[in-house]
């Protein structure tokens, strides 16, 4: 079992930077690959980006790749995703999942996740 809680969330203007991080519990950390995506009200929880176990590789939307950024310390339990440039656009809630099977087939699926976090607004204004 793997609990995982984000933080970092906020309103930030067009143009900023935030950091989020996701906490997890567990000694089995650093076994999993883990993921961030997002959500707006009434679409589809969406893939933002993912990092292999020991974050050797890592694979990113088309729509931030450039601007975020995803790294994990696996002494630390933690998965953070620097977020950069961002647009009004990037404004969503955004989830840290955890996922116990091979980064580069199941890696985009929301589906293949085996934890999620509950979640933290990032807001971008314009």
């Amino acid at each position: 079992q793997v609990q995982l809680v984000e933080s970092g969330g906020g309103l930030v203007q067009a143009g900023g930077s935030l950091r989020l991080s996701c906490a997890a519990s567990g000694r089995t950390f650093s076994s999993y690959v883990m993921g961030w995506f997002r959500q707006v009200p009434g679409k589809e929880r969406e893939f933002v980006a993912a990092i292999s176990w020991n974050g050797a590789s890592t694979y990113y939307a088309d729509s931030v790749k450039g601007r975020f950024t995803i790294s994990r310390d696996n002494a630390k339990n933690t998965v953070y995703l620097q977020m950069n440039s961002l647009k009004p656009e990037d404004t969503a809630v955004y989830y840290c999942a955890a996922l116990a099977g091979s980064f580069f087939i199941a890696r985009i699926r929301t589906d293949a996740y085996n934890y999620w976090g509950q979640g933290t607004q990032v807001t971008v204004s314009s």
